[in-house]
């Protein structure tokens, strides 16, 4: 065995000894000789970051929940530049008497005036608000003018009330089917710089879309987005007032009605306040907790005192450089405080337990000897459980998630400034103390691992039978994992967000909003038909000469409807059954599209949509407000593309969005023969579905990432390929019983769960570290394999139970939040946690044992 040994290469032993000797005498030099000019630069430099942390915003907009780089985001954006954003806020009202009684719309008046009158609001509207053209019916000729409100004193109630329910444009929409609901569309106030910057933005966008944007314009646009996202902080502090006063207005109503709020903006600040919540509630709890349990455990104050002050540092310097660079956190990167408050933790635990066992041993030794010691036998440990846990969340950047890939930043930048504060701050803090007298009482969490050892003594094949069938269940249970989950499930029923949207989707036609466009075919518009002479005779000669020089300029085009694709009678009947077939769909509620105006058209006028000219008139003749609200959302200004917003279903459990997708696309083509370039989805559900099926292969790929990483990282460290492959084999086998874990229990992958099984393996890779260190150090004391995991078990294995416990405690806190992901991540990672240990305490010293070649495993690192 010695022969084997001494054939080993000595040059990387002489050489890690040399550098591992240059850092202690330059650390001891540095750090231990001057603890108190180390701890004053400590604090300067946490002051200056510490100013810059005020500067940190929080995220919640539909950018934090998309891809990095999907073209459908740049599509919506287009889309939304063109026809305008669903940026209101949106109030239910169900009155608990019935809705056209006068008491009811009397509360509801006041309450749309109460709105109105709030600070940073533009406009209400209501269907005291819409126009009416049956109550009682105005002919054609009078349209202009004989438009009705329920408000007015000569509207027929009765009729108005019938014509709303059966309202294409507003059925389910303003009112529900069964007249027990109504809402308000709220349209927030916003100011001329905002108005400016946001109009040139998306006519930057809509060029950079159609591909004529020059590069003097990109540079515009850049320089345009950074101007609009500086002016869009400021109008979301103002939304949150706005929405609070909104808030305030609504309670005053509840004697009445069942009053609920809903809409983006509003999505927006709940979450924004829901991330706040975390930040601060949960940072604090895993503070007071890491005090309690770091109290009790060691027994002295001064071991919770240094190590939350090194984490506390590393979280501010960390926010700071959030501030600096105006790196937002979003619902994702939320927990990233309480997650490296307790990773750098992990770090200083494996300090103190060292420094404890060398004081046990020489328990006459000095503090400067003993703080020494400790940092010089677990730097190397350390630095390579820092830089494989840095790889586990650097593997999240290969997510194509944009929060995802932010947060595997931040953690990275955050891990490396712990690593650097462990080995700097903590340490000088710690030369401010004498050692004292050393504790030598009972170690009850030495028996704990002590146990372990025990209990795999000589059951090596029982160990490896056990394994092999709990890995077999995690490879089912992964079969079982899916990505189809709801966003209304992202919060608890308790929350307003959830009550809202439930109302909204389950009353008033859906909340996931999906855009159709269709283009004209290649040529377009000189395909339609040019109709210069009218076929028909609808309307008599007075009503020809009121309308008879609208297009005295334009004799020869005819109007919109020569001129557009889609605007005229064929294309009218085309868009309709369009329009009716997707409104057939189970999964769709509200539809709204050109053919909704032309069905209200028709209802005063069957012979408009026969006669194209006839149309193009009435179009000319609609007032303003009326074009606005029924044409222009819905058709290009050229009349060359149409737009179909529908709105899904959110609530329903079955629904499949991916395959809705790929029905409406299949169905557009195969059905009314239109060509795949033609037709183009657009929308939050097509943004949140990208991102949803990006979530398996993100995760195959992340932890397949990690995995060749790491074990890069243990043939560095350990030298031995065989001893690389034993030490990912628990990783692995731990990553895949979460991940099964996570597929019996049916909980959907979403942007959170993704990221758990990472963050397992980079934590618990950190045990192994640690574990394989100590044992090779043990074994070649006397050269007994089982001797060697008795004593790393009672030894290295007690800082494991310490930090895998407080992980999984510190996760377990989460499970307060309101944010049903933070939730599953909590409950999930502390498991995970757990399960990392036992495979670490358990399978990992039998295939040391079994497996191992003793010149691997004698080779003390």
């Amino acid at each position: 065995m010695c022969t084997l040994h001494l054939r080993r290469p000595a040059f990387f032993r002489v050489l890690r000894v040399a550098v591992i000797d240059r850092f202690s005498r330059l650390h001891e030099r540095l750090i231990l000789r001057h603890p108190v000019v180390v701890l004053v630069c400590c604090a300067i430099l946490v002051a200056i970051f510490g100013w810059q942390a005020q500067k940190f915003r929080l995220d919640a907009s539909a950018d934090s929940l998309t891809l990095a780089h999907d073209q459908s985001l740049r599509y919506y954006r287009f889309v939304t530049a063109r026809y305008g954003s669903d940026d209101y806020l949106i109030v239910t009202f169900a009155p608990n008497v019935p809705l056209f009684g006068d008491a009811a719309l009397d509360r509801l008046r006041a309450l749309r005036d109460a709105l109105a009158a709030l600070d940073n609001i533009r406009s209400v509207v209501s269907i005291l608000d819409v126009p009416l053209i049956q109550s009682p019916p105005v002919e054609l000729r009078n349209f202009a003018d004989g438009v009705r409100y329920l408000n007015d004193p000569n509207t027929d109630r009765a009729l108005a009330r019938d014509e709303l329910l059966a309202s294409a444009m507003y059925r389910d929409l303003l009112i529900s089917k069964d007249a027990n609901v109504t809402a308000l569309r709220v349209d927030l106030d916003r100011d001329a710089t905002y108005l400016s910057l946001r109009d040139r933005r998306d006519q930057l966008r809509e060029l950079d879309y159609t591909g004529a944007l020059t590069s003097a314009q990109a540079r515009e646009l850049d320089q345009v987005s950074v101007q609009f996202d500086a002016v869009s902080r400021n109008l979301v502090a103002r939304e949150q007032q706005t929405i609070a006063a909104v808030r305030h207005v609504l309670a005053q109503y509840e004697d009445i009605a069942t009053v609920h709020l809903g809409g983006v903006p509003m999505i927006v600040a709940d979450s924004i306040d829901f991330i706040q919540h975390d930040l601060v509630t949960f940072g604090s709890a895993v503070i007071v907790f890491l005090i309690i349990i770091l109290t009790i455990a060691f027994r002295k104050p001064r071991w919770a005192i240094l190590s939350l002050a090194n984490c506390a540092a590393t979280c501010i310097v960390m926010l700071g450089i959030l501030g600096l660079f105006d790196w937002r956190l979003t619902v994702v990167s939320s927990n990233f405080v309480s997650l490296l408050l307790i990773l750098c933790l992990a770090l200083t635990l494996h300090i103190i337990v060292r420094y404890r066992e060398t004081h046990v041993k020489r328990p006459h030794a000095g503090q400067f000897e003993l703080v020494r010691e400790a940092v010089g036998h677990m730097v190397v440990p350390c630095f390579y459980t820092a830089v494989t846990t840095m790889i586990a969340f650097g593997s999240l950047l290969v997510s194509g998630i944009q929060p995802v890939i932010d947060f595997g930043w931040m953690m990275v930048i955050g891990l490396a400034i712990g690593f650097v504060f462990s080995f700097v701050l903590f340490p000088a803090g710690l030369m401010l103390f004498e050692p004292g007298e050393p504790r030598r009482q009972r170690d009850i969490t030495a028996a704990i691992t002590g146990f372990f050892a025990r209990l795999i003594d000589g059951r090596i094949v029982a160990t490896l039978v056990i394994t092999v069938a709990l890995t077999g269940a995690g490879i089912a249970g992964i079969t079982r994992l899916t990505v189809e989950n709801r966003f209304i499930d992202y919060y608890k029923q308790s929350t307003e967000i959830y009550q809202g949207m439930a109302v909204i989707d389950r009353q008033l036609g859906g909340t996931t909003p999906l855009d159709i466009i269709i283009d004209a075919p290649l040529g377009g518009s000189q395909d339609a038909p040019v109709q210069k002479v009218r076929t028909t005779d609808p309307v008599d000669d007075e009503f020809d000469d009121e309308f008879e020089d609208i297009f005295a300029d334009d004799e020869q085009s005819g109007g919109i409807t020569a001129t557009s694709y889609w605007f005229n009678n064929p294309r009218l009947t085309e868009i309709t059954r369009i329009h009716d077939y997707l409104d057939a769909m189970p999964e769709t509620g509200k539809v709204i599209s050109v053919a909704t105006a032309g069905r209200l058209l028709a209802a005063l006028d069957e012979s408009v949509l026969s006669d194209n000219l006839m149309l193009s008139l009435v179009y000319q003749r609609l007032p303003d407000d009326v074009r606005e609200a029924l044409i222009t959302p819905y058709l290009s200004p050229d009349g060359d593309q149409i737009r179909i917003s529908l709105r899904v279903f959110e609530s329903d459990p079955s629904l499949r969005r991916n395959a809705l997708i790929e029905r409406i696309g299949e169905g557009l083509t195969t059905e009314f023969g239109l060509a795949p370039e033609q037709v183009n989805l657009s929308g939050m559900l097509v943004l949140y579905n990208n991102m949803l099926q990006s979530l398996f292969r993100s995760q195959m790929l992340t932890l397949g990432a990690v995995f060749l990483a790491i074990l890069l990282t243990f043939f560095a460290l350990f030298r031995s390929l065989r001893i690389a492959a034993i030490a990912i084999v628990p990783n692995i086998i731990s990553a895949t019983l979460v991940l099964g874990l996570i597929g019996w229990l049916r909980i959907p992958l979403d942007l959170m769960t993704i990221t758990i099984a990472a963050i397992t393996v980079g934590i618990a890779v950190d045990d192994t570290i640690h574990y394989v260190h100590r044992f090779r150090r043990e074994l070649a004391q006397d050269g007994s394999h089982w001797a060697a995991v008795h004593r790393c078990h009672r030894s290295i294995g007690r800082a494991m139970y310490y930090t895998s416990v407080t992980i999984m405690l510190g996760f377990s806190i989460l499970a307060l939040s309101q944010f049903n992901p933070t939730i599953y991540f909590g409950l999930l990672t502390g498991i995970a946690m757990i399960i990392a240990l036992l495979a670490n305490l358990t399978l990992l010293p039998v295939l040391l044992v079994r497996f191992a070649g003793e010149a691997d495993a004698r080779h003390a690192t």
